[in-house]
Formats: structure tokens, sequence, C-alpha cells
């Protein structure tokens, strides 16, 4: 080895132990990633929130629910042979926080049953199923457009010096319709407008305490200046008794309202299931160069999609049914963003706009001017011819990408 080859040797080894070394002692990014996670000190994590829960509820004890909420209270709910009823051996307050309510309707079920013996389920989140909107008979709505911080306020103005402004982790989701003589309003948040984020709903003997604003429940918050005065007054709403934390961190493996939920919650049944998967999968490997045999030639359809799309299109066009149209179109639309993109088309926010553009190559100029036109469509009862162009103008310079 000749002297050269040994100095670029050392050269390439210098900078490789440079380059951990640089790796190893910069400093971290902050990771802004909403887990919602009990466990995680990133800024929208848990652990302060559940670490100092038995301060903030100091006469209640804490249970963490790492199943489902139709699995942990389900296991509670036995036969009293006294007055030969069934009943939950429990009772207390069951917490869910999180961006996004995704619990299944069968565990929905199970809380609607939970408060109505007289227990309280507290839930923040931006998202609540339809299921349980239309059972409590409340609807909300969401407003994209907001700009600047958020003042959260207390309608009790024993709580009046608790109020806080935020600028992080914001939206504007908010009750749009309530049932007055079930429902007590106890916060609003303002951006332009002051709408109602905080409520309390009637269920049987218990409550609902419903919250739009979960990230003021996150590390980031808790530790920011006096925010945490706010989540201490919330959660100042809820009754003296035991805590059910809703944990993100399951033990179990959830299917939702499949049939296979069962199978799973069994280890006998669980183990079966993976052998013939196994079984399965074995036969079709050593199956897959079996005999091919003559395929038969078929002569292809005649093609008749154009004729029978101009015949349609003129049957509404003479019906003059624009609204039927624009629906399809918007639907039709979505579904090709969805199938297109993969993306969840269902919350048609700032955060779909901005990845919409991103994975469409359009600005996001463009693509907000689209999904504002669409949302407006949508709000409205009657449309016009015009309406209807307009609509198929964005579309095609949607898909053009031209500014």
């Amino acid at each position: 080895m000749n002297k050269t080859i040994k100095i670029y040797i050392g050269i390439l080894a210098l900078l490789f132990i440079g380059a951990v070394v640089f790796e190893v002692l910069r400093p971290k990014p902050i990771d802004w990633s909403p887990t919602f996670n009990e466990k995680h000190s990133i800024p929208y994590g848990l652990k302060v929130l559940h670490d100092q829960l038995p301060d903030l509820l100091p006469n209640d004890s804490v249970t963490d629910v790492h199943s489902s909420a139709y699995e942990f209270l389900d296991s509670f709910y036995e036969y009293r042979y006294e007055d030969s009823t069934y009943a939950y051996t429990i009772n207390g307050n069951y917490l869910y926080i999180k961006n996004y309510f995704d619990v299944d309707n069968v565990s929905i079920d199970e809380l609607l049953n939970f408060a109505a013996e007289g227990n309280t389920i507290f839930i923040s989140s931006e998202y609540f199923p339809a299921y349980l909107s239309d059972t409590l008979n409340f609807k909300l709505d969401n407003k994209y457009d907001f700009k600047g911080e958020a003042k959260l306020v207390f309608y009790n103005e024993n709580f009046s010096a608790d109020s806080i402004h935020i600028k992080r982790g914001l939206n504007n989701v908010y009750f749009s319709k309530l049932d007055s003589l079930k429902t007590t309003a106890l916060g609003t948040q303002t951006f332009d407008e002051e709408h109602i984020n905080f409520v309390k709903i009637e269920h049987g003997n218990g409550a609902f305490l419903l919250h739009t604003q979960p990230y003021v429940f996150t590390n980031y918050h808790l530790l920011k200046d006096d925010h945490y005065q706010y989540t201490e007054a919330v959660l100042s709403y809820l009754p003296d008794a035991p805590v059910f934390f809703d944990s993100v961190n399951k033990t179990a493996f959830e299917m939702g309202n499949s049939p296979l939920r069962f199978i799973f919650s069994q280890p006998a049944l669980h183990w079966a299931w993976l052998l013939s998967l196994l079984f399965i999968i074995t036969f079709m490997l050593f199956n897959a160069k079996r005999r091919q045999r003559i395929i038969r030639i078929i002569q292809p359809l005649q093609n008749t999609t154009v004729q029978f799309t101009k015949t349609v299109a003129n049957l509404y066009y003479e019906t003059k049914d624009h609204s039927n149209i624009i629906d399809k179109k918007i639907t039709f639309f979505l579904e090709r963003i969805r199938s297109d993109y993969h993306l969840n088309t269902q919350q048609l926010d700032e955060k779909f706009i901005h990845q919409l553009a991103l994975k469409s190559g359009n600005s996001e100029n463009k693509v907000k001017k689209l999904v504002d036109f669409i949302l407006l469509l949508k709000r409205s009862e009657q449309h016009s011819e015009q309406n209807l162009i307009d609509l198929n103008k964005h579309i095609e310079d949607f898909y053009q990408r031209k500014e």
C-alpha cells in the first residue's frame, strides 16, 4: 500500500469520525408530532398532565385504560342478584384526550351506558363521530380561515382569571347546534367571533363533558406561562370520583366493529387464526408454479362508456338538476384525491390543503380556492348553472397544474 492511498484512507476515516461526532453532539430537533401519548415528553404529549392528575384530582384514584372503552367497561358490567339487573361495579370519570376521537360504535354505546348510570365522560377532541353527535343531539362546525390566537374563556365568573390566549395547536371547531334542554355551555373560544367550545350534556343519570381544544392539555401548554390554570379549571368540572384515563398505548388488538374482534380477544382463537393464515400462505407458495392452462382468447366488449356518459349528461342537463351534478362531481373529485394521493378527505382543513398542494404539485393558494369553493357549495342548498361551470373550471385548473 503506497503512501497516497494511506493518506486518502486516513482522510476518509477522519471525515467518518467527524460525521459521527457531529451527529451525536448536535441538538436534536423538536418533535411536534401530536401523539397525545401519556408517556411522551415532547410538546404534544400528555406526560405532564398524566403525572399531575393525582395532584389535580387529589381525592380520586387514576386508572390507565390500555384496552378499548368497550373491553374495559364491559368487564365491570355484572349481574346483580339482589335486584335481578345488570349494572357496573365501578363508577367514576372516563377521560379521553386526543385530536381525533377514533372510537368504534360499540365503545361509544358502552360509554353512553356508563354515563347513563350516573358517571361522567370527558372528551377533548377536534372531531366527534356522527354516531355520538346524533345520540347527544349536537353538531360541530369548523371555520378553516381563522387567524391569530384564540382566547379561551369560561362562563363561570369564578374562573374568569383562568382564561388564556393560545397560539399553537389551534383549531376553530365549535358547537353550532346544541340541545338546550340537556346542555349547559361552560366555555367559549374567540378568534374573530365567539363560539362555544366546552359543554356539559346530560345523559341518563350522568353527563358528557365535551371540549374542542385538546392541545391545551398537552405538555407545551401546561408548561407555558399560566396555561395550567385553564386545565385545572376544566378538570374541576369532574365530580369527585375515580378517574379512568384512556391511554393511546393499547395492549389489546382492536378491530372496531369487525367480527374478528372476538377472535383476537381469545388467545386460542387468535393463534388458530394466525396458524390458518400461515398454512394458506405456505400452500400458495408451493402451488405457485403449477402448470398454466391454455388461456382462451376472449374478444373485448365494445366500449360504450362514452355513449353512456353522454346520455347521462344530457339527462341531467335537460332536467336542470345542477345540485345533483355538483354533488356527484365533488364526490368523484374527493374519491380521486383519496385514490391518487392517499389523503383523508373527511376534514378539508388547512392541513389537508397543505398536503394536497405538496402531493399534487399545485400552489397552496390554488388548492385553497378549490377547497373553499367546494365547502361553499356543500353549505348551499340550491345551485345555479354558473356554480356548476365554476366548479368544473376549478377542478380542470387543478389537474392542469397551471398558475
